[in-house]
């Protein structure tokens, strides 16, 4: 019988000293967190959003994979009135016969970015599917697609593949001339996208969003969702793995909505709940920000700082802001 108790009193002070010592864990993981995940997230989602401008546009422009009569409108006339200015790479057409075209980084810095690397596009089902047709899917393979920001250094590698689906069969070049057809929806996907950051530390990303574009008021306006799912969650634009190694989740809880007038990488409205493997808080960001972390009106006439990421542990919360730029 005293065996029993005392077996029964040293388990029960073993369970005590581990209960203690996992809420000092979540303590300090509190306390230490920096929001590092988050901007990591940020980055990330912004050169992959610019990216994807940067694929809209040329696949547009090539009349041969775009599937227009070459009497249409120029492409130089539909850039000019969308705002679009694209700079800072060149174009291989070589392939364009065949469904494939590549942009070359050449390392002019704009927009306070420096880009280098390739980025390869590829119709699938080439030359039955062009891409002004619903349902058309355009391959995209990032080759050392390396961004890096001028005035910090801070950079992010991509490196893989991803399938952009024109959904509503409407391209940018017909948001612009055709009425009847006010939005234009994608969905980029794809699994596994390894990134690479300037320490040298590398993540995985599952991306999985959907984007509307307009022109409320003639001003190119894109509406971004997440669609993908994982653990139980939806409505994820991505998850996988940290710098670090952590499994992470990016839900978004409030649509993403940026501008031509303000940037892609500078969102007026937005919010996503970032979770990372063993925090038992969250990390939850709010786009459109002023320097002090107050919410800025999308109807605002100037555009937005920046955005703020806050974590809550028990009763106490900490935040931190980010400029956009």
């Amino acid at each position: 019988m005293k065996k029993t108790k005392l077996i029964y009193s040293l388990s029960i002070i073993m369970l005590g000293t581990a209960l203690v010592f996992t809420s000092c864990k979540k303590k300090k993981a509190f306390k230490e967190e920096d929001g590092q995940s988050s901007a990591d997230n940020r980055a990330v989602q912004t050169e992959n959003d610019q990216a994807n401008n940067d694929v809209n546009t040329e696949v547009g422009n090539n009349v041969l994979l775009h599937g227009r009569s070459v009497y249409g409108s120029s492409s130089a006339a539909i850039q000019k009135a969308l705002g679009v200015t694209a700079t800072g790479y060149t174009i291989d057409t070589t392939g364009a016969h065949l469904g494939t075209i590549k942009i070359n980084y050449n390392g002019t810095t704009v927009n306070n970015r420096t880009r280098t690397g390739s980025i390869r596009l590829t119709i699938q089902n080439f030359p039955t599917k062009k891409w002004k047709d619903a349902g058309c899917v355009l391959q995209v393979d990032y080759l050392a697609y390396k961004v890096t920001r001028a005035s910090d250094g801070k950079s992010v590698e991509l490196n893989g593949t991803q399938n952009v689906t024109n959904i509503s069969g409407t391209s940018w070049f017909e948001l612009l001339l055709t009425p009847a057809h006010p939005n234009a929806v994608t969905s980029v996907t794809g699994t596994n996208l390894n990134v690479t950051f300037e320490d040298g530390k590398t993540a995985v990303y599952n991306i999985n969003r959907r984007f509307t574009y307009s022109l409320p008021g003639g001003v190119l306006t894109c509406t971004g969702e997440g669609i993908g799912s994982s653990d139980g969650l939806n409505n994820l634009e991505n998850y996988g793995t940290t710098r670090d190694g952590d499994a992470f989740t990016s839900e978004v809880t409030t649509p993403i909505v940026w501008n031509w007038t303000c940037g892609w990488w500078a969102p007026v409205q937005g919010e996503v709940n970032i979770k990372v493997e063993d925090k038992d808080f969250a990390l939850k960001v709010l786009f459109s920000v002023d320097a002090s972390g107050n919410s800025v009106s999308a109807a605002a006439n100037s555009c937005p700082y920046g955005w703020k990421v806050e974590w809550t542990h028990k009763k106490k919360t900490k935040k931190k802001v980010f400029g956009y730029i």
